[in-house]
């Protein structure tokens, strides 16, 4: 796949190469959705966590309230 996006032809390989059968009027759509998370994915990986914890060291209900109203 070129950075430029896949095409829906490609979409279609992929797919038949995946053991995924694609209807030849669902591969742009196919194409342009798959755009869409790598673009997504691309910008969630730019992100900077720094020291935040995994989500399995949250402990519902152990938080503190200290929001004034």
């Amino acid at each position: 796949m070129s950075d430029a996006g896949l095409t829906p032809a490609e979409a279609a390989r992929w797919a038949v190469l995946s053991g995924i059968p694609l209807a030849a009027d669902r591969s742009t759509a196919v194409a342009a959705t798959a755009d869409h998370i790598r673009s997504v994915v691309s910008v969630l990986r730019e992100l900077d966590f720094g020291d935040t914890p995994p989500a399995a060291a949250y402990r519902a209900g152990e938080e503190e309230c200290d929001a004034a109203v």
